[in-house]
This record gives structure tokens, sequence and C-alpha cells, in this order.
């Protein structure tokens, strides 16, 4: 994943029930981390108030991917435009319920938004 030059495309859950693929022509690719600030953001207004609905598991799973693509950019060294940007959830306010439905939703989302992070942007 470490190529300069590799193509790839990452499915990225942008609401509800829309899926977006955002096109990676190359891993140096300037508009990159834009287009995934920009989904970031969405994700993270679209779910405001996801621990009051445990009836939509949709919903914790995008606020789960977009957490997990929070703590990847962290990582990746964009935690100064990440604090400027939004605020993220303390941790531990969905994963007391990651033995519910919505919980688990969340977890998964938030270890695919982790992972595809990184596979667009790696290291």
């Amino acid at each position: 994943m470490a190529h300069a030059s590799l193509s790839a495309q990452i499915c990225i859950v942008q609401s509800r029930a829309t899926i977006t693929s955002v096109n990676v022509a190359t891993m140096s690719d300037p508009g990159l981390i834009e287009q995934l600030f920009t989904l970031l953001l969405k994700l993270h207004q679209e779910t405001e108030g996801y621990l009051d609905r445990q009836d939509d598991p949709q919903l914790w799973y995008n606020r789960g991917y977009a957490n997990g693509m929070i703590a990847a950019l962290r990582v990746l060294g964009h935690a100064e435009r990440l604090q400027q940007s939004l605020t993220p959830d303390p941790y531990d306010l969905a994963r007391d319920q990651e033995h519910l439905p919505w919980g688990k939703a969340y977890e998964h989302g938030r270890e695919m938004g982790w992972k595809e992070t990184f596979e667009v942007l790696p290291s």
C-alpha cells in the first residue's frame, strides 16, 4: 500500500443510505486529504445525537466510521487540524454499548474507518 502510484478506490458510508466512492489516483494526491476531511465533517454532523438513537444501527456505524477516521488521522499527523475542525466523542460513550446491536455497528464502523483511512493515507 505504500506505492506512490498505486490506484485505489475506497467506499465510504457518507450518509445513512448513500455510499460515495472517493477515487484515489495517487497516494500523494493533495486533494485527497481535503476530500477525507470534508467527508469526516459531514459524517460527524449527520450523526449528531446518535447516542439517543439505539433504533438506528446505521447511524451508529457512521459515527463509528467517523471516529475511526479521526483516530487514524491523528496517528497520521493531522491532530492539530482535527482539533480545529471538530470535537471527537469520548470513546467510552459508545464503547459500553458494544454488546448491543447498535454498539456492534459502531465498533465495526470504527474499525473500518480506521482501516480504510490507512489504506488511502499510508504512514
